[in-house]
C-alpha cells in the first residue's frame, strides 16, 4: 500500500517539481548568461498558454503519438517509485522515446526527420547504460526488483561507482543539455533549434514538455537511488548533479551525432563494463 501511494504521489507531483526545476533551470542559466531570466513559473505559464493556443497539426497522429509519450513516460516512473521491476521500466522507456520519435516523423518536414533520426542516435547511446545498471544492481542484490534493492540497505554507489558515472554522463542526454542537445534544443544558436519538435504546437507540444518534467523527476530518481541509504546524502547529490548539468549546458557548444553515440559508448564500456568486470571478479 506505501509503495502504490508513491506511485500517486510521482503521478501528481512530478509536473510540478519538474515545472519548478525548469524554472530554476532557467534563472540559473540566465545568471551564468549575467541575464536577469524569467520568473521560476514561467514554464508553467508558458505549458498554459500552449494550451490556450489553436492545436495546428500537421498530422492527425502527432497528439496521439505524443499522448501515448506522455503516458508511458508517466508509466515508467510510476513503476520505478512504487519499486518495481527495472527491466519493465526500461522497456516502457524505450517505448515511450519510440512514439516521440514517431511524433516527428508523422511531420513530413526535413527539420523533423533530422531531429528524429538524432533522436534514434540518442536512444542507442543512452538506452544502454540504464541496461548495465539494472544488471548491476541486480548483481549486487539479487532482483531486479527495486524494492529488494532498497530494503537491503546496501549503499548502490559503493558497488556501482562506474555505472553512477555513466548515468551522471548520459543525464546530460536525457536532460537534453548541451553538448548531447543534437536533437531538439531550445538555443537559437544552434542550426536544429527545435528539431523533432518543430512541427509540433498547442497542446501536443505542452504534452511534450510535461512528458520531459515527468522524465526529469524519474531521472533524479534514479539518481538518488545510488545514494538511497542516507536520505540526506541522496538529496544534496542530485541536487549537485542537477546544478553540474546546468553548468555543462551553458559551457559547451552542441557536439556531432556521431562523437555524441562514440564518446557516450566509450564511457559506456569503459566505467559501466569496467565495473560489471569488477564486481564479478570480487565475486559480488
Amino acid at each position: 500500500m506505501e509503495t502504490l501511494i508513491w506511485g500517486i504521489l510521482y503521478i501528481i507531483l512530478a509536473p510540478v517539481l519538474g515545472g519548478l526545476l525548469a524554472g530554476i533551470d532557467r534563472i540559473v542559466s540566465a545568471r551564468m548568461q549575467r541575464r536577469v531570466g524569467p520568473p521560476v513559473l514561467q514554464p508553467f505559464y508558458d505549458v498554459l498558454k500552449l494550451f490556450g493556443k489553436d492545436n495546428f497539426e500537421v498530422n492527425r497522429l502527432q497528439f496521439p503519438f505524443m499522448l501515448c509519450h506522455l503516458m508511458f513516460v508517466m508509466y515508467t516512473g510510476a513503476v520505478f517509485f512504487i519499486n518495481g521491476d527495472l527491466l519493465l521500466m526500461i522497456f516502457a522507456l524505450t517505448v515511450s522515446a519510440s512514439f516521440l520519435v514517431l511524433a516527428a516523423y508523422t511531420a513530413n518536414s526535413p527539420y523533423s526527420f533530422v531531429g528524429a533520426q538524432r533522436e534514434l542516435v540518442l536512444i542507442l547511446a543512452a538506452e544502454p547504460v540504464l541496461m548495465l545498471a539494472a544488471a548491476g544492481i541486480y548483481k549486487v542484490t539479487g532482483s531486479f526488483h527495486l524494492y529488494t534493492a532498497a530494503a537491503t540497505g546496501l549503499p548502490l554507489i559503493q558497488y556501482l561507482p562506474g555505472l553512477f558515472l555513466c548515468m551522471f554522463y548520459i543525464l546530460t542526454i536525457k536532460l537534453r543539455k548541451s553538448p548531447f542537445d543534437i536533437s531538439v534544443s531550445h538555443h537559437a544558436h544552434q542550426e536544429i533549434v527545435k528539431g523533432l519538435s518543430t512541427d509540433l504546437s498547442g497542446r501536443t507540444l505542452a504534452i511534450m514538455e510535461i512528458a520531459h518534467w515527468y522524465e526529469n523527476i524519474f531521472l533524479l530518481g534514479f539518481i538518488f537511488m545510488f545514494f538511497a541509504f542516507s536520505p540526506l546524502l541522496g538529496l544534496l547529490v542530485t541536487l549537485l548533479a542537477y546544478l553540474a548539468e546546468i553548468a555543462v549546458d551553458n559551457s559547451n557548444a552542441r557536439l556531432r551525432w556521431q562523437w555524441t553515440l562514440v564518446s557516450t559508448w566509450l564511457v559506456t564500456l569503459v566505467f559501466g563494463g569496467g565495473n560489471l568486470i569488477a564486481l564479478y571478479m570480487a565475486g559480488k
